[in-house]
């Protein structure tokens, strides 16, 4: 009778129903797990979403290409007391990991292997920094390297800007320890040249290009191992036989970065030397008479077109502006051989002007003599020769380096710079990635936008919230 009533129990609808209900949970329980352990062997790529407002897991182009071909094995190394790891590092480290097989991440405590860093570095490694080594070489990402503080506004904001570069820092790291091509820029001193220094060393350092300096006065020709020479802001013209040394360097397929300031004084060895590749300089500097294309209440500081080129192209992606302070007209002959390709970097708007004498005039508004534009501020050469490709880039102002008038165009100047060089030497894929900020972005308008905001918003916006006002009381009345 027993046996019958438990058997009985196991027949009912409820037993069947709750017998069903556990078999449903424990096929849902395993197809969870199955996924859960799927999904685990996915790289971070696939299964973390950047959510963060500045993209900071968002890889560049030239990240992605570097990594997807690397044919030789990476370590990266977070140096880091266990529990005091960067948790964003840590995570742009994984996602490193997570699109080559050649890359390994590890950790390693200061305190736990004192003497690790030694392997790489005589001088002391900050916490949270990488250290990234190959079988050639390897390079130290400092933590500051990865976060970069800006206190330049400190004094008038009481506030600084940070910005994360770590993207940049290990990729351009990566690609050292990597590279059998590690250019050498000669820099030209001895005609009161600005050298290299500060920020613009630190970037062009971090670009992997080495920098030397050059007297052609001691030497019977340009150096053999030069990837592209530097002449950046002489303040004194070259003397003629330094001119034929750098013009047969290039006629050889040499690359030159040329940089100039306006002079009062006639410069006929440098004019022959940019003559030579079928452009010259106007006598002055040019003024924007666009009141769109210049900042505002400064019209030779301009704010020129950025045209299409290999160079130009991260600039015009992140929709920049390149400022042009104090700059001369640079424009083409008449008459120049036809193997020259002469592109235009850098163009003002036909209403810009070229102002002659500026260093004697009570104005810059357009006088007589002074010649209409457009004009380049910036242009690239090629030339096609027996032994290569010349490449020449040429801006006409080097206060477009100066560390305030970059911040002012959000570091796009400093770029454009870093663009250049890397295109001479024949390393696009190593044009700047930017860094990211954390903190406030600057905004630069021209002055045509800012008069017309201005106006709006000091002006017609008030007003109209007067009129609005007026018509709803006026119908609350009639009521």
């Amino acid at each position: 009778m027993k046996r019958e009533h438990n058997a009985s129990l196991f027949s009912t609808r409820r037993f069947k129903s709750g017998g069903y209900a556990v078999l449903v949970s424990v096929i849902v329980v395993l197809v969870v797990v199955a996924v859960n352990v799927f999904v685990g062997q996915l790289p971070s790529t696939v299964t973390k979403i950047d959510t963060t407002a500045q993209k900071l897991f968002t890889f560049s182009e030239q990240t992605e290409q570097l990594l997807t071909g690397l044919t030789q094995n990476v370590t990266l190394t977070l140096v880091a007391e266990k529990g005091s790891e960067d948790e964003t590092t840590q995570e742009l480290l994984s996602r490193y990991k997570a699109l080559s097989d050649k890359i390994t991440v590890n950790t390693v405590d200061p305190v736990v292997q004192p003497k690790f860093t030694a392997n790489y570095t005589t001088e002391d490694v900050a916490a949270n920094s990488v250290i990234v080594n190959s079988d050639k070489r390897s390079k130290v990402v400092a933590y500051d390297d990865i976060y970069q503080y800006d206190y330049s506004n400190y004094n008038y904001t009481g506030s600084y800007e940070v910005n994360f570069a770590g993207e940049g820092a290990l990729t351009s790291a990566i690609d050292y320890v990597v590279s059998d091509n590690l250019p050498v820029i000669y820099q030209l001193l001895g005609h009161g040249e600005t050298a290299l220094a500060g920020d613009l060393k630190s970037a062009v350092d971090k670009d992997n290009l080495t920098v030397s300096d050059l007297s052609l006065l001691a030497l019977e020709a340009v150096p053999e191992d030069c990837s592209c020479l530097l002449i950046q802001a002489p303040t004194s013209d070259l003397s003629a036989e330094e001119t034929d040394k750098v013009l047969a360097y290039l006629n050889k397929g040499g690359r030159l970065l040329l940089i100039t300031d306006y002079a009062s004084a006639a410069r006929p060895n440098l004019q022959k030397l940019v003559n030579s590749y079928g452009v010259d300089y106007a006598s002055g500097i040019v003024v924007e008479g666009d009141m769109n294309r210049c900042l505002r209440g400064y019209p030779h500081y301009l704010l020129p077109t950025v045209d299409t080129h290999e160079i130009t192209q991260p600039i015009q992606d992140g929709n920049l502006y390149v400022l042009m302070p104090t700059a001369q007209g640079i424009v083409k002959l008449d008459s120049y051989r036809s193997s020259l390709t002469i592109a235009s970097l850098l163009t003002t708007s036909a209403q810009a002007y070229n102002k002659l004498n500026p260093d004697s005039a009570t104005t810059l508004d357009r006088a007589d003599g002074d010649t209409d534009g457009p004009f380049d501020v910036g242009v690239a050469i090629s030339e096609t020769v027996s032994e290569g490709e010349t490449r020449i880039v040429w801006f006409s102002t080097s206060l477009f380096l100066d560390d305030q008038i970059n911040q002012m165009v959000s570091g796009a100047n400093q770029d454009l710079f870093l663009n250049s060089l890397n295109w001479m030497c024949e390393r696009e894929n190593n044009i700047s990635i930017r860094a990211k900020s954390l903190s406030q972005a600057y905004l630069t308008v021209p002055s045509g936008q800012a008069s017309f905001w201005s106006g709006l918003l000091a002006v017609v916006l008030p007003l109209a919230v007067i009129a609005v006002g007026i018509v709803v009381v006026v119908k609350r009345r009639k009521r």
